[in-house]
């Protein structure tokens, strides 16, 4: 398997960073402090109009869990023809039932409006009932990539089902096992003596950056409560070009 450092970012200044740090890939998307929503097609122009980067783009409507109602889903593939038209290169999708299996009557719509373009399941894979199962079932619905912590908050803490899935990748020629959920340049020399067939891997790379405002209104949050709005997360390109070393060079 070909070795891939994919970059989540969810702006201009973040795609920047991820690119001139050495990114194979980014997986674009907005609200990132959210997990991820669905991005906005003018800025995909953007990216793709200043870098030669591949970029999937990540298709959530909202926060929270993954079983989505017909409206969501026609949302979706509407969102997929747009970024399709705006130079998208990929796409990142998941959904699942409410019994915790993979959702193939949802996710087939979705397929069917991405065309040949290659396609991620999200970590919605992490909170299913069988990780395994739905590591096939993905298999069977042609995606190439499947983004997994092994099933945990963070990949280092998922290392026996990462173990497994990368165990099926090989044995059945399945799709990419692609590690993220707390990953940076340590995490990967660690993950790659763990386990050796470990290839692909996800981070965002996030710092916070001060903001700016000299007037600061307390006790007016603007989303969530306690969500910290006096900082800016952003893609650190430095984090990235270790992490590109401790995958490449090592």
């Amino acid at each position: 398997m070909a070795k891939v450092l994919e970059v989540c970012v969810d702006s201009l200044a973040s795609a920047q960073a991820a690119v001139q740090g050495g990114a194979d890939r980014l997986e674009f998307c907005s609200a990132l402090a959210l997990g991820g929503l669905s991005p906005y097609a003018e800025l995909l122009v953007e990216i793709k109009r200043r870098w030669d980067i591949p970029v999937r783009c990540l298709m959530r409507p909202r926060a929270g869990d993954f079983l989505y109602t017909p409206d969501e889903i026609a949302l979706m593939c509407a969102q997929i023809k747009t970024l399709r038209q705006c130079g998208a290169d990929g796409f990142v999708i998941g959904a699942l039932t409410s019994d915790g299996e993979l959702d193939v009557s949802a996710l087939q719509p979705m397929i069917d409006v991405c065309g040949n373009l290659p396609r991620t399941l999200h970590r919605c894979i992490d909170v299913s009932r069988d990780p395994l199962s739905a590591y096939r079932r993905a298999a069977a619905l042609g995606f190439d990539t499947v983004l997994t912590s092994g099933s945990a908050a963070v990949c280092t803490e998922g290392t026996a089902v990462l173990q497994q899935l990368l165990h099926l990748r090989d044995a059945e020629g399945g799709p990419e096992v692609l590690i993220g959920a707390g990953v940076n340049a340590a995490v990967i020399t660690r993950l790659r003596q763990e386990l050796p067939r470990a290839a692909a891997f996800h981070m965002s790379g996030k710092a916070l950056l001060e903001s700016g405002m000299r007037f600061r209104r307390a006790d007016v949050p603007m989303g969530l409560p306690g969500l910290d709005e006096w900082h800016i997360q952003q893609t650190d390109e430095d984090a990235v070009r270790a992490a590109v070393h401790a995958l490449y060079k090592a």
